[in-house]
C-alpha cells in the first residue's frame, strides 16, 4: 500500500510541476531538458519504490500512475468546468495583427519566438496574422488574413 501511495503523490507532484513549468517549455526540448527529464524520472523512481525492484513494485507503481491518468483524462472528459484547471486553454498571442504582450509575459515568451514560429509557417511579419493561438500542447497555431 506504501507504494501506491507513494505513486498517487509523485502523479500528483509532477502534474502539479508541469501545470507550473508551462507550455512552451515542454514542447521544445533541448538536449538539456532532455536530461533533467530523465533524471527527475529517475529521482521519482527512487522515491516511489524505495529500492522496492520486484515485479510487484513494479506493477503497483506503474498502475498506480496509469489509473491516476485515466482518472484525470475521465474527470476532464466528463466534467468540462475542471478542463481548465487539468488541461489548459488555448491563449491567443496575436489578434488582428497586434501581439498581445500580456499573455506573451504569462507564457514567458518573447516576440522573436513567435516570429519564428510564424516563419516556419510561411509567415513574414505579424501584419499577415488575423490570430496566433498559443495551443494546450505547446504549439503555436496561426490563422492568417485573407
Amino acid at each position: 500500500m506504501d507504494i501506491v501511495l507513494r505513486a498517487a503523490f509523485a502523479f500528483a507532484f509532477i502534474f502539479f510541476l508541469t501545470r507550473i513549468v508551462g507550455r512552451r517549455e515542454l514542447s521544445s526540448l533541448e538536449p538539456f531538458d532532455l536530461i533533467m527529464l530523465i533524471v527527475l524520472g529517475d529521482l521519482v523512481q527512487q522515491g516511489v519504490t524505495q529500492s522496492d525492484y520486484s515485479v510487484t513494485g513494479l506493477v503497483l507503481a506503474a498502475g498506480t500512475i496509469a489509473l491516476m491518468q485515466v482518472l484525470v483524462s475521465y474527470l476532464s472528459f466528463r466534467f468540462r468546468r475542471l478542463q481548465p484547471l487539468l488541461n489548459g486553454e488555448p491563449i491567443v498571442l496575436v489578434d488582428d495583427g497586434r501581439l498581445l504582450e500580456r499573455n506573451l509575459a504569462r507564457e514567458r515568451l518573447t516576440r522573436e519566438e513567435v516570429l519564428e514560429q510564424a516563419r516556419q509557417n510561411q509567415i513574414g511579419s505579424f501584419d499577415e496574422i488575423r490570430l496566433a493561438i498559443l495551443e494546450t500542447s505547446g504549439q503555436i497555431s496561426f490563422i492568417t488574413k485573407q
